[in-house]
């Protein structure tokens, strides 16, 4: 399996984040939509300060935030002004001056999410994150932004306390409440709630609310899911603190319970990633059910009492009845399918009654404005096309005849429903080509069979990733998060066609404009069955046509996500340090449709393999200065296997750096918390594709590695267990190749993502100063001469 790839090499470079023009046919790429620029948010406190004010005129904050000190809002406006020329430079993606993306430079970035219009269309809120760097952690705001006609109107402002952790805001029907999510201190319930539609005010819960509120359309009552309380608080108290670790079905039997502290396991399921504590078996946790309160409070009522967890409630127009989705089979531990279904209910209780009932899984409910028809998601099976639907829905809640097909002529994966308000069409947000952005569907644009009558709309374009969107109650404006290869998200407001839009958020331009960031360059190749593959270059800082620079294959995970046209710290931080970045959407990637999305079943590093030896030779063609002696491979899960892959089946690459890793499917079938995910892929387990996952695992050619690799692994990844990692380190070790194993403690599956801040950024360093050694100072050439010189 040594070599180089037999491919067919036909390379198109395109400069430039805007500049792409269409590939394979697809659609028309179009140019990002001129934004204005609108007044600078103060971001004293974000970025270091802690003055911010809150508005007396829009609602109030909590008393820990009135404890603070802080000054008027016409005080905050005109030190805002004043500190604006500074704070504020538009970006220009690659700045004239300043310093390379230094890991370091992380702690810096502030993040924009969770948006939320008014139904009115006044105000826009959202969750703005930050890193405290001294504390290792991340810090958690809701902000609002005022708008007029669509367009931002003022500064965008903090309501919620700086010394609280807050995110999730949501509106009330009338838009007088605003709710979010906040630990406070001692405080058992996170749900809060915050006045808008007058001045003053703190902070308040509604009596018997301790779940994310879903209002009903009159706004009269509330639904919320969380577990039923087992009994009074004083009760749970006396109980043994460690109920729960032992499985109720467990037949062996401890000499004495006070001298024992471990788990006792009888389920499969019993660890997922990002959760710490252990589920020994399914009836050690309490099911969630959909409670409902009347809006003024009081005492929740339970209406459902389900053997599964109840999720996404949504009422119907009359507020008679809740539809909600739920599992039936979730504890049937055998059943590695992606099940789900929509069910319904009377809001005062009563029989449930299942809507679907397919293999595979159904999500997302959103009712129509006029009560009339229900819109969800549908994947009949797992590795289907995942489609929309649309059923006509009686006042009972139960369908009026079949559920129709909105998406069946349409090739990609859409996303939740989103009604218009007039009802006439849907909208959704969908991955496309690397970008992402939000479509449109008519609601009477199928038929019985499934077939589409009308093809799907593009609403919104350009070379970015949209995401987070968000409506008015007339429908008329949207807002949403917007990010490129060289900005961060910031949130942008604007019509709901599409027409205009504005950027409402400035939080990251005083640190782009010291930054030197270069822009993504798409690339495009064909390989020898004609399929073309999409990636993106990105050069190095201080690039000089003649020179002669490394280049690191950055291999994205899933393997069905995506690179794209987003912001990757990562990429910037290897081209700071002096290397090309090439990153592809290989065959398997999403957003390229049904049939490329799965094209790698049974052929994981196969057809992938190809795709990426390829593209190195694209960009080999199209960028003489990399140099080819001097190539690096990284990525992390599926991308660290392919990188564990490549290394082991091909000698093109000089250093390797693996995160999160999978070497062995045998063993990583047996320790990690997604068994689902190979027994599809591979046709079925361990025993029964012996050979198959033999033979994709790159342990079996382990000994053909000659490439210096660090191995980066977290202590509690469950999705990709530690134990490959420790596989690929002994045997490198044992091969006498150069390894390295760094063990993250603390940490999951998405310590490169969500991790804690010193993690990641040491993360970040490790993996630049890696290639550096390798690739830079003790190039291939040197140490090769070295080793010569030593015989």
């Amino acid at each position: 399996m040594q070599g180089n790839t037999t491919a067919r090499v036909r390379a198109k470079r395109r400069d430039g984040v805007g500049q792409a023009a269409s590939v394979r046919g697809a659609r028309s790429r179009g140019t990002r939509p001129g934004a204005s620029r609108v007044p600078a948010a103060d971001l004293r406190r974000v970025a270091g300060g802690r003055t911010l004010a809150c508005p007396p005129d829009v609602g109030g904050c909590p008393t820990s935030c009135r404890s603070t000190g802080m000054a008027s809002r016409p005080s905050r406006f005109a030190m805002a002004a004043a500190a604006a020329a500074s704070l504020f430079i538009p970006s220009q993606g690659l700045s004239a001056q300043g310093t390379g993306y230094t890991p370091d430079l992380y702690y810096e970035l502030v993040g924009v999410g969770d948006v939320a219009v008014s139904p009115s269309g006044a105000y826009v809120a959202f969750t703005v994150t930050t890193v405290v760097e001294d504390e290792n952690r991340r810090h958690r705001e809701v902000w609002l932004q005022p708008l007029s006609n669509g367009r931002p109107d003022g500064d965008p402002f903090p309501v919620t306390s700086p010394n609280e952790e807050s995110s999730g805001p949501r509106w009330s029907p009338d838009g007088s409440l605003l709710t979010f999510s906040s630990s406070r201190d001692d405080d058992p319930n996170p749900v809060w709630f915050l006045r808008v539609d007058g001045p003053g005010g703190e902070a308040f819960h509604i009596e018997g609310v301790d779940g994310p509120p879903v209002w009903s359309p009159d706004g009269s009552q509330i639904a919320f899911v969380r577990a039923p309380d087992t009994g009074d608080a004083d009760a749970a108290d006396a109980r043994d603190a460690r109920e729960g670790w032992i499985a109720p079905d467990d037949v062996s039997r401890t000499l004495d319970a006070d001298r024992f502290d471990g788990r006792v396991i009888t389920s499969i399921r019993y660890k997922r990633d990002g959760r710490l504590s252990f589920q020994p078996h399914y009836l050690t946790q309490e099911k969630r059910q959909i409670m409902v309160v009347d809006a003024e409070g009081g005492t929740p009522r339970q209406v459902t009492r389900l053997s599964f967890n109840a999720g996404a409630p949504v009422w119907s127009e009359d507020g008679r009845v809740i539809f909600f989705t739920g599992d039936e089979r979730e504890d049937d531990e055998l059943d590695s399918e992606n099940s789900g279904d929509i069910w319904a209910v009377d809001a005062r209780g009563g029989t449930v009654r299942r809507l679907t009932s397919n293999p595979g899984s159904e999500s997302a409910p959103a009712v129509s404005p006029d009560g009339g028809t229900l819109a969800f998601l549908s994947s009949p099976a797992r590795g289907s096309q995942t489609d929309l639907m649309v059923a006509e829905i009686g006042s009972d809640g139960h369908f009026r005849g079949q559920p129709r097909n909105l998406t069946a002529d349409w090739d990609l994966s859409p996303g939740a429903p989103m009604w218009t308000a007039d009802g006439s069409a849907i909208l959704f947000s969908a991955g496309i080509e690397g970008d992402s952005h939000l479509f449109r569907a008519r609601a009477a644009a199928a038929g019985p069979a499934g077939a589409s009558a009308a093809p799907v709309e593009q609403v919104t374009r350009g070379a970015r990733r949209l995401s987070s969107f968000s409506f008015s109650g007339s429908g008329r404006f949207m807002a949403f998060t917007a990010t490129d290869p060289v900005t961060p998200p910031e949130l942008y407001v604007g019509a709901a066609d599409g027409s205009t839009e504005q950027k409402a958020t400035r939080f990251n331009d005083a640190w782009l404009s010291r930054v030197t960031l270069m822009p993504a360059e798409e690339l495009t190749w064909t390989v020898e069955d004609g399929t073309e593959i999409q990636g993106w270059v990105v050069r190095p800082v201080g690039f000089r046509e003649g020179g002669s620079y490394p280049l690191v294959l950055k291999i994205h995970g899933g393997p069905h996500s995506a690179y794209g046209n987003t912001f990757f710290p990562t990429f910037h931080v290897l081209s700071a340090a002096g290397f090309f970045v090439l990153y592809p959407n290989p065959r398997g990637s999403s957003g390229y449709g049904h049939d490329f999305q799965y094209a790698t079943r049974g052929e994981w590093g196969i057809v992938d393999r190809e795709d990426y030896l390829a593209g190195v030779d694209a960009a080999l063609e199209a960028y003489p200065e990399i140099d080819p002696a001097r190539l690096g491979v990284s990525g992390g899960s599926y991308g660290g296997f392919m990188t564990n892959w490549l290394t082991a089946t091909t000698d093109r690459f000089h250093a390797a750096v693996t995160s999160r890793s999978i070497t062995n499917w045998e063993s990583w079938w047996g320790m990690s918390d997604a068994q689902g995910l190979t027994e599809y892929e591979f046709y079925g387990t361990p025993w029964e594709q012996r050979d198959l996952y033999r033979r994709l695992s790159p342990i079996s050619y382990v000994e053909n590695v000659t490439a210096p690799t660090l191995i980066i692994h977290s202590e509690q990844d469950y999705r990709t267990p530690i134990g490959d990692g420790e596989q690929w380190f002994m045997s490198l070790r044992k091969l006498e190749i150069p390894v390295e194993l760094v063990r993250y403690p603390r940490s999951t599956h998405g310590l490169s993502r969500t991790g804690e801040p010193w993690l990641l950024v040491d993360r970040l360093e490790r993996l630049r100063s890696w290639f550096e050694h390798y690739l830079i100072q003790n190039p291939p050439a040197a140490r090769a001469g070295a080793e010569e010189a030593r015989r």
